[in-house]
């Protein structure tokens, strides 16, 4: 597997703060980048729980929560055409476009193993939270016939428990990633659970 290490923990400039794509300019980077539709979902479903994370539970204004949408619709971007260089890529990308630090930060923390930037904000802590946790919770959806209807919490904790299932989730970052906030893996799931956006 490439070194997907980024050798850095800065990104942009403080300069560019409060720069950021609007939704039109951030799906259409999408549409160009990204052409798995899955993959797209998958990042549009990440945007959508930080966003409504951000205004729910952090009480933050609607501008302070598109920075956590962009992050996490925009996270996975270069995953697909250049993976010897996901995350830095679409960092590249956003650096080039001036866009706010703290959103390209938070794209950098969605895997500390991966790409060796610890997670310290609410916001860059939460992507790493909702990363895998969503997709597990997805991939568990998409095999039941109702999909999310009537889907709880105490279902997903047993497929988390079935190593079999979904076994390229790491089960290890969810729990590492939950262990980074004061939230409880029920208490996260069933948020998810929630406001996911339908399979």
């Amino acid at each position: 597997m490439a070194n997907l290490q980024l050798g850095r923990t800065q990104f942009g400039d403080p300069a560019n703060s409060g720069r950021v794509l609007t939704e039109a300019e951030a799906l259409q980077l999408l549409e160009d980048w990204v052409p798995n539709e899955r993959l797209r979902l998958h990042m549009r479903q990440v945007g959508a729980l930080l966003k409504t994370w951000a205004l729910e539970r952090e009480n933050l204004p609607e501008s302070e929560a598109h920075k956590w949408w962009l992050a996490g619709v925009l996270h996975d971007a270069d995953w697909e055409k250049y993976p010897e260089e996901h995350c830095r890529r679409i960092i590249q990308e956003l650096e080039t476009r001036q866009i706010d630090p703290t959103v390209i930060r938070t794209i950098a923390c969605h895997g500390p193993r991966h790409f060796g930037v610890e997670p310290e904000s609410t916001m860059e802590k939460m992507i790493y939270v909702f990363d895998e946790l969503s997709g597990f919770i997805h991939a568990a959806a998409l095999i039941r016939p109702t999909r999310y209807e009537g889907m709880d919490v105490k279902s997903v904790l047993k497929k988390l428990k079935t190593p079999s299932f979904a076994a390229q989730v790491n089960r290890d970052e969810i729990n590492d990633a939950i262990g980074r906030t004061n939230l409880s893996l029920e208490e996260v799931i069933d948020f998810i659970l929630k406001y996911q956006i339908p399979a």
